[in-house]
């Protein structure tokens, strides 16, 4: 059993030395590092190095859990995959090691509040987007034809019988895009 040592700042002004002073005297034998890269991205060369190094049985150990990452998400997401893999997780500053009990219960927590986190995010689009079209707005990508375009197509199809494709191409969209167009006018769609 290894234990394996992650440290991050996100600036070069930054001194990474106080998280590798507390790793070497918490046992880690070697240290991944990612120096003046932000937590909140997810792919880091000296994450990635430590995670393909790992082994099962191993430790990760962090200074501190946002030296991990920022989004709760993401933490959730990454220990969940360092479970799987027999893989422990220790932070020193929060006192989190999911070798004990009290520290997968800390991990569920948060799992927990992770996935409250994104059901609120959903509740609150979804609100949004009824307040949206209450009001009237369109929702989505803007239209490629201007009304008139809509109008001079669908004369297109529906009166000169000309095929879906050769009218998209007239005004340089997909055949779909006209399908869509006399299927919604027919209240098909």
């Amino acid at each position: 059993m290894r234990f394996l040592g992650y440290a991050r700042v996100s600036t070069d002004e930054q001194n990474v030395s106080l998280q590798l002073n507390a790793l070497k005297a918490a046992g880690c034998s070697e240290i991944f590092t990612d120096e003046g890269i932000s937590g909140g991205q997810r792919s880091r060369p000296g994450l990635e190095n430590l995670l393909s190094t790992a082994q099962p049985g191993d430790t990760l150990v962090v200074w501190r859990l946002d030296r991990l990452g920022r989004s709760l998400t993401h933490l959730v997401e990454l220990l969940a995959d360092l479970g799987q893999r027999d893989i422990r997780f220790r932070s020193l500053c929060e006192y989190i090691d999911t070798a004990s009990s009290g520290g997968r219960l800390v991990f569920h927590m948060m799992a927990a509040l992770s996935e409250f986190e994104r059901s609120l995010i959903s509740e609150r689009t979804r609100a949004g987007m009824a307040a949206a079209r209450a009001k009237g707005r369109h929702l989505g990508r803007a239209s490629a034809l201007s009304p008139a375009q809509r109008e001079e197509a669908r004369k297109l199809v529906q009166c000169e019988h000309l095929p879906h494709r050769d009218v998209a191409q007239r005004f340089n969209v997909h055949p779909r895009t006209i399908a869509r167009l006399i299927a919604r006018d027919s209240g098909d769609g």
